[in-house]
């Protein structure tokens, strides 16, 4: 094995009474590719920002190249050669990339730019990135954002890279494009730490796997030793059945009618363009497409949250198709008084799904606030809803009533999925409802989404991870540049091909 690059000694950090990590002890050697699992509030991201300087640990060590070392800033880490790329970037938008990319250098150095574009070149050239150096980060698709970040990680030095949840947005050609350049990078002499649930993909590109359970180091494997159902067992400390269940739809009746829908920001750029398809009761119809296209407005649009073009078109019909409901126009209040049965997890959770600074209960009681005829709110059954939701999807917090941004990002998503579901819908739209979530949990959304499609739900499943939707989902629709790419089934298609019509690659798939 190469020597070694970090240790970490008993390394502990707490928050309040919460333990976050609990004298975890690690080696990471140079040259390697670590893969770092565990489930939701198992430590992973708050061990990698102690490395990283955002965290002070409350005890233990933390050694580079055999030296003990104190890190209390991210400018800490650099000088040790240690860089994290973060799940939510680090960039000014109004920057181009080369201005970015020497944010936080020292000032008193001049600027040249003709130097600066020639040093990002030849990191380009070394590993096999792809950037334009004056590009806008505004006008960058999400793969050439994350490039930019791990150009600005190397760019500063680093030589052990922290990336966490690196394919989350990501199409699998853009997953192959930036594997490529991870194992350029060990060909370099680099470390790579990535953090991710994916488990397919840890196997195909680690080459061992740290696992860490309730805060605490469970162990390492070789990856070449491992499979799914080792490394599950191991993160949850049981087995688990990784299966998910696509049980056929019975009963199918029309319930939403989306035809010709088109919608526009404020500078009137077409974020969606005539998209049509209907939606049936007792099917789960996956939405496909790279990050910005157009999937938040489609579901806001449904919601009423999204302004649409006149002549657009969404009815909601409930138990025949002569009783149409026209919900353009109208607000989702209004949508909610006509006794339109919806749900709606969106992908901003705290700014959109939950209020940060209340806790679980009052979190529970905002989907009916206003339903009661007393002056005073029944905290009552919001608080029981909030205990079963606690209790059958594991999430973690020091009490219901704690803010639910001080809970990890896995846990505030439980406690929005958990709201959305239990409001027993006709239509459930979900966004991403798994991002950030372990491979159990995971798992036990998707079965509640099936629960749900046994009993007549209309489900839209916006995901990110196509293997997953193509066992989960009956069609799926392929946005392209807000346009819809083709409606496909679900069972038939492959996810290079799904691939292929979310970058515009291959000609418009007919519905199987």
């Amino acid at each position: 094995m190469s020597s070694t690059a970090l240790s970490i000694k008993n390394l502990s950090k707490y928050f309040g009474s919460v333990c976050a990590n609990d004298h975890v002890s690690l080696d990471i050697y140079k040259g390697e590719i670590l893969a770092l699992l565990g489930e939701n509030g198992s430590g992973k991201t708050s061990l990698m920002n102690m490395l990283s300087g955002i965290y002070f640990p409350d005890e233990g060590q933390i050694f580079a190249d055999g030296k003990e070392v104190c890190i209390r800033s991210p400018k800490d880490a650099y000088a040790l050669g240690i860089g994290m790329v973060h799940q939510h970037f680090k960039l000014v938008d109004v920057f181009s990339a080369s201005e970015n990319l020497i944010l936080g250098i020292d000032p008193s150095k001049p600027l040249d730019r003709k130097k600066i574009n020639q040093e990002l070149k030849t990191i380009c050239d070394r590993y096999g990135f792809e950037i334009d150096p004056d590009k806008k980060v505004y006008d960058m698709s999400v793969s050439e954002k994350q490039t930019l970040e791990i150009i600005k990680t190397l760019y500063r030095g680093a030589n052990v890279l922290i990336l966490d949840e690196p394919t989350a947005v990501l199409t699998p050609q853009e997953t192959e494009r930036l594997f490529s350049v991870i194992k350029n990078m060990k060909k370099d002499g680099k470390t790579v730490i990535i953090i991710t649930h994916k488990l397919h993909e840890v196997l195909e590109i680690s080459d061992r796997v740290a696992i860490l359970r309730k805060g605490a180091y469970v162990g390492c494997i070789e990856t070449a030793k491992a499979d799914e159902s080792k490394l599950t067992e191991m993160m949850m400390g049981e087995k688990v059945t990784l299966n998910i269940e696509r049980p056929e739809i019975k009963d199918k009746k029309l319930r939403l009618s989306v035809k010709d829908l088109c919608c526009k920001d404020a500078e009137g750029r077409d974020h969606l363009k005539n998209i049509s398809f209907d939606l049936y009761s007792g099917e789960i119809f996956g939405i496909a497409g790279i990050s910005g296209c157009g999937q938040k407005e489609l579901l806001e649009a449904i919601a009423g949250l999204q302004p649409a073009v006149s002549g657009s078109s969404i009815k909601y019909f409930r138990d025949s198709e002569d009783e149409a409901t026209e919900l353009i126009g109208k607000t989702p209040r209004a949508i909610r008084n006509m006794g339109v049965h919806l749900s709606f997890v969106p992908e901003d959770r705290l700014g959109m799904g939950l209020v940060g600074s209340m806790g679980m209960t009052d979190n529970m009681m905002l989907k009916d606030y206003d339903s009661g005829k007393l002056f005073f709110t029944n905290r009552r059954k919001p608080g029981e809803l909030a205990a079963r939701i606690k209790k059958e999807l594991d999430v973690v917090t020091p009490g219901l009533q704690t803010p639910v941004r001080r809970l990890s990002g896995g846990n505030v998503q439980k406690v929005l999925v958990g709201r959305e579901i239990s409001a027993d819908p006709t239509v459930l739209m979900t966004a991403y409802a798994v991002r950030g979530l372990d491979i159990n949990t995971s798992y036990t959304i998707y079965k509640l989404l099936n629960e749900q499609k046994k009993k007549g739900t209309a489900i839209i499943f916006v995901g990110e991870d196509l293997d997953v939707m193509l066992e989960l989902c009956d069609r799926i629709l392929v946005l392209n540049a807000g346009k819809c790419a083709g409606i496909t089934d679900g069972r038939k298609i492959t996810k290079e091909e799904i691939g292929l019509m979310m970058t515009g690659s291959e000609r418009k798939q007919d519905e199987h």
